[in-house]
């Protein structure tokens, strides 16, 4: 077995499949995506016109391309300071109780696992202005109903609650474990020296798991730039415009606007833009975490 090991054709048999899998579904998608760019092709006829860098221009000089950017900036800004400082406690209190943890867990988990168009029209009759749930609590207060996804002010806080309702659970698993990956010990060692539940949290929990928080909020980041799903299911970009993100933009003009090319162009703006973000997150911040040895 050992001299089977030292063989390289061994190593090359069981890596080459996943590496041609690799190559077929993300590496020639990426470089397709990126020559149709150039092109005007509407996706079904056969003629391909190279037009150069007129689409990355019309994407650039249009107004409602730079909506969608601001509506994914919203998106890693709500996940960033609202998303995961909630993630964190649950995770916290979670870790904390003493009797039925499985069933917090499998409780908070469940929204992750369930489809997101069921989750879209769930939170839609949730949001109804004539039966909603908010709308009816609203109104016990005597506040008038709100049309929480066709007015404008509302939509967007409407989708992000929406998402992070769905994706919140799954990650509070995550911290979770890391969580009760540390040694009783130290808590235990804490506590006896008199500091406070808050204070463990805060002085050793929390830094010890600042590796883990750091993932999250990468995938977090990642998740926010390619979110289109709920979008679509729940307002379709509307009401004019104003929950359009990059991903339901390019879905617009690739599919329903037979702008293959153009569509192609907006594919290859959010890699770049996704690729940006992440590479400032991990040398800004995601550095400064390192890996904790117990």
């Amino acid at each position: 077995m050992n001299k089977a090991l030292r063989n390289p054709l061994i190593y090359i048999v069981f890596v080459l499949p996943a590496f041609l899998l690799f190559l077929a579904f993300f590496i020639y998608p990426i470089f397709t995506a990126i020559d149709n760019s150039f092109t005007s092709w509407n996706g079904i006829s056969k003629d391909v016109n190279y037009i150069g860098f007129d689409n990355y221009a019309t994407a650039l000089h249009d107004a409602a391309f730079w909506k969608s950017v601001r509506n994914n900036l919203y998106f890693i800004l709500f996940s960033c300071f609202i998303q995961v400082p909630i993630i964190i406690l649950f995770s916290l209190l979670i870790a904390n109780v003493k009797r039925l943890k499985g069933l917090y867990k499998t409780a908070v988990f469940a929204p992750s696992i369930m489809s997101t168009a069921v989750i879209g029209i769930l939170w839609g009759f949730i949001y109804n202005p004539d039966f909603g749930l908010f709308n009816k609590v609203l109104g016990l207060f005597g506040v008038e109903s709100i049309y929480w996804l066709s007015d404008r002010k509302w939509a967007m806080i409407s989708i992000l609650i929406t998402n992070a309702w769905q994706w919140t659970g799954f990650y509070i698993v995550m911290v979770l474990a890391a969580i009760l990956s540390i040694p009783k010990e130290l808590d235990e060692a804490a506590a006896i020296d008199g500091a406070t539940g808050i204070q463990r949290a805060t002085k050793i929990t929390l830094p010890l798991i600042m590796p883990i928080i750091s993932v999250v909020i990468m995938l977090s980041i990642a998740g926010a730039m390619k979110a289109a799903d709920i979008i679509l299911v729940m307002t379709k970009g509307g009401p004019a415009g104003s929950t359009d993100v990059m991903a339901t933009y390019m879905i617009r003009y690739a599919i329903t606007s037979f702008k293959h090319g153009f569509g192609n162009s907006i594919a290859v703006l959010i890699f770049l833009f996704t690729l940006v973000v992440t590479v400032l997150y991990q040398v800004l911040i995601a550095r400064r975490n390192e890996r904790i040895e117990y």
